[in-house]
């Protein structure tokens, strides 16, 4: 027989704490003028708002982000040094478009050259690294598609290091995301460079163009972009009260557009969305009854700490339970799912979190069975 139970405990969680667990598509609606668009809480994964997510589309500077995080795995897996020293070809010299200003035959830092391109975008820096990382930047571009792959940014190809037009250069806001989240959490020790809001090269001073480092909104990166075919866009990220967000933006119109949606839709995802810890690992959520169990009731658990993000708004019309096939027949081993949280509200999705048995439950001997037995016959209860 199918149970679905709502203990006390789950329903003063609603509503005491008007909690949700599950990852937000939200209910909320919010239009925004860029043309492929993407807010998601880094902790949950919860989507707070998208557009065009999945929509291949030129990404412009942004794929130095990619470019950047290939140098970053070099460095993890000791190949290369933020001390090591790269030499300058002339087609880096000769490149457009945004530069760092590095001249034929110099020997540059790595680190100088990291810095070049995720604070001044240079694409100069970005061919001298990928040369000499991979021997040209064609071969370079597909070490990057590969990667991509691998980290599962199934939507994203490259042609390029420095996101230069190209009709093979292309991601999605999606894998951007993915992208951002792989840096801050693979390579924390170097996310700081993303926060750098200027770096001086050859006597020449350059600002970070990421708009949101300069307002007061808790950003500390990633990497702005911009070519005709792309229009304005953003990668950002930032943190309030130990809260990460993460936005992708493109195809908007202007530099001052770009500045004005990107912290529009971040304080928006700040202010209209919040985090909650439900459970911790091991938590009972309830308890479920057991047929021809050495114990009546199993404890059903959380398997994994549950912290879960909804709109703050959202904190009437709850509806939580715990569902399974009841009674549970015995033996049951400990960690076994053996049931399901659900909880659900208006206009929201469905969603089924599992649990897991709490402890082990052996069967009954053949005394105790037959005894369970007749008294199911007779009563009606295990």
């Amino acid at each position: 027989m199918k149970s679905i139970r709502s203990s006390l405990q789950l329903a003063f969680l609603v509503t005491v704490l008007g909690l949700l667990v599950f990852l937000v598509r939200p209910a909320l609606a919010l239009e925004t003028q860029a043309r492929e668009a993407l807010l998601v809480d880094a902790t949950t994964g919860a989507i707070l708002l998208e557009k065009n997510s999945d929509v291949s589309m030129p990404p412009a500077s942004m794929s130095k982000i990619m470019t950047a995080y290939m140098v970053f795995e070099r460095l993890k897996d000791g190949s290369l040094s933020l001390e090591d020293k790269l030499p300058v070809s002339e087609k880096a010299w000769r490149m457009g478009g945004s530069k760092m200003f590095v001249e034929v035959g110099d020997q540059i830092r790595v680190e100088d050259l990291l810095r070049g391109v995720i604070v001044q975008s240079g694409n100069d820096a970005c061919i001298v690294l990928a040369e000499a990382l991979a021997g040209s930047e064609e071969a370079f571009a597909e070490q990057m598609t590969a990667k991509a792959r691998e980290i599962g940014m199934t939507g994203s190809t490259f042609a390029n290091a420095t996101g230069w037009p190209h009709p093979n250069q292309r991601m999605t806001a999606r894998d951007l995301a993915v992208l951002a989240n792989r840096i801050i959490t693979d390579h924390s020790e170097h996310y700081h460079y993303y926060s750098e809001k200027e770096f001086t090269w050859s006597d020449i001073r350059q600002g970070n163009r990421n708009p949101l480092l300069y307002k007061n909104i808790g950003a500390d990166g990633l990497k702005t972009g911009h070519t005709e075919e792309a229009g304005y866009g953003l990668t950002a990220s930032a943190i309030q009260n130990g809260r990460r967000l993460i936005l992708v933006v493109n195809g908007l119109p202007s530099i001052k557009a770009r500045s004005a949606e990107a912290e529009r839709l971040m304080s928006w995802g700040f202010r209209e969305f919040g985090n909650y810890e439900l459970f911790k690992t091991g938590d009972t959520v309830d308890s479920a009854p057991v047929w021809l169990g050495a114990e009546d009731t199993v404890p059903l658990v959380v398997g994994e700490d549950l912290t879960v993000t909804l709109p703050r708004s959202a904190r009437n019309g709850m509806q939580v339970a715990v569902v399974y096939d009841s009674p549970i027949p015995a033996p049951i081993p400990a960690g076994q799912e053996i049931a399901r949280l659900r909880v659900s509200w208006p206009d929201g999705v469905p969603v089924e979190v599992p649990l897991m048995a709490g402890e082990d439950v052996e069967q009954l001997g053949p005394f105790g069975r037959i005894a369970a037995s007749i008294k199911f016959l007779l009563l009606g209860t295990p």
